[in-house]
């Protein structure tokens, strides 16, 4: 796809440094009235006018992750407007170090059309597979550089000084990571109301533990709060998309909406106005776990007090006792999330809260993601959401399985399934056999008269 900025990266970014005000993010050239490579490939994609995706961008509603080295990349935008979008996360961990196991991952998210995928690894050297990751994906690339430090630095958390935190988003931001999430939220005042109010389920984030860990530990800030704008200067130099953590998000059903999660939501809304202000392009992350009759408020609760920047949710999980069976309730949660203004969904596979997902759990969990996320943009009348439904609607009433196959989320599951128990009837299937409704009307249409018994 090449580079998705306009003009030489390298130029822009050494034209940054010696302070000349040479755009160098999207957002940077959407205020300055250009329309990118990135924005014509997004409008293209949406069927908008690109100077809608221009203005979007220039206003924080749409972000477009896009980093300056990321040459195989296909820009996706992400905010109002927009289809919804849906993450794939995989990486390795302790227990499970399996590459070839990731690759596989990877396949799957790429070829049922993930727009991103986030590599989470935290075990180990990581950086070999995520620079081959961003050099083979067209989707856009996600990372937690939280998770890689100890890793990365060879140090126990507690010896990391906010110096090496931020040498590990630089090196990141270098290999082409498209967004990164940094919990930068949670500060000492998100802290005090958490402990003042308490939780049934306390800090369920990874990030968020670790960042809590080593705040308890050392007694300083947040490193990513107290330097946020030192962070904001790496993302602007590569054009990094920053997703700004919900470390307090609720990991079940009874934290929701609490002071916690508040007290940071209110404080992540001061820090997209900072990173709008360096250039920087913003995403707000979300729950989490959330009772159905609280989704829709706390998407226009985010969207009010993030001033309309994109909002990034897990979920949420809609109830707390069906593991095995995540990729549901999280879709269920996402699908009204969605509906509800949520722009980018975070897929659940079927093994959340038991194990590291396998392929298998990673194509079950997208499938439903992907559902939820096309349900909600048919609600939101995204232009052209349902045209694939017609689409289909035509193919079924005349019949043609291989273009349902081929119009499918998942074309792999609806073939085998048809294909596991062969109709007696040629068009049918061995749901209503001969009696099929579609087949019967068809045929009367046509001028045809039906014989069942003679059949």
């Amino acid at each position: 796809m090449g580079n998705a900025n306009e003009g030489s990266s390298m130029t822009q970014i050494s034209a940054a440094a010696r302070g000349n005000p040479a755009p160098v993010t999207q957002i940077d050239h959407a205020r300055a009235g250009a329309v990118t490579a990135a924005m014509r490939i997004v409008a293209e994609k949406e069927g908008r006018d690109p100077e809608f995706i221009r203005e979007g961008v220039a206003a924080g509603r749409i972000a477009i992750p896009a980093n300056i080295r990321h040459a195989s990349l296909s820009p996706e935008g992400v905010g109002g407007g927009l289809r919804t979008k849906v993450n794939v996360n995989l990486g390795i961990s302790g227990d499970l170090a399996c590459e070839a196991e990731e690759w596989k991952k990877v396949d799957v998210a790429l070829e049922l059309g993930a727009e991103a995928i986030m590599d989470l690894s935290n075990s180990g050297k990581t950086a070999a597979f995520r620079r081959a990751l961003i050099e083979k994906s067209p989707a856009m690339i996600g990372t937690v550089p939280l998770y890689d430090a100890i890793g990365y630095l060879e140090k126990p958390l507690v010896g990391i000084t906010a110096a090496d935190f931020l040498d590990v988003v630089r090196a990141h931001a270098e290999d082409g990571v498209d967004f990164v999430t940094i919990h930068a939220g949670m500060n000492r005042r998100t802290i005090e109301s958490f402990k003042e109010t308490g939780r049934l389920m306390n800090i369920v984030s990874r990030g968020g533990s670790l960042i809590f860990a080593w705040m308890e530990a050392t007694g300083n800030e947040n490193p990513f709060y107290e330097h946020y704008d030192e962070v904001l200067e790496i993302l602007h130099a590569h054009d990094v998309t920053i997703s700004i953590g919900d470390a307090m998000r609720p990991g079940c059903t009874y934290d929701a909406t609490d002071a916690g999660q508040i007290a940071e939501l209110i404080e992540i809304g001061k820090l997209t106005k900072r990173a709008w202000d360096a250039g920087v392009q913003v995403m707000v992350e979300g729950p989490g776990h959330m009772a159905l009759n609280e989704i829709e408020a706390n998407m226009r609760l985010e969207k009010r007090l993030c001033h309309n920047a994109p909002f990034y949710v897990l979920g949420p999980l809609v109830t707390d006792i069906a593991p095995g069976y995540d990729h549901i309730t999280a879709a269920i949660g996402g699908a009204v999330a969605a509906s509800s203004g949520a722009d980018f969904l975070c897929y659940v596979t079927p093994a959340e809260h038991l194990r590291l997902p396998d392929a298998q759990d990673v194509r079950d969990g997208l499938v439903a993601t992907k559902i939820a996320a096309h349900a909600a943009d048919i609600a939101k009348g995204i232009p052209g959401a349902r045209d694939r439904d017609n689409r289909m609607s035509d193919a079924r009433r005349r019949m043609d399985w291989e273009e349902q196959f081929g119009l499918a989320i998942d074309p792999v599951r609806p073939r085998k399934v048809f294909e596991s128990a062969p109709p007696s009837n040629e068009g049918t299937c061995t749901m209503c056999g001969k009696m099929c409704a579609v087949r019967t009307v068809n045929t009367i249409m046509d001028g045809l008269v039906i014989d069942l018994d003679n059949e």
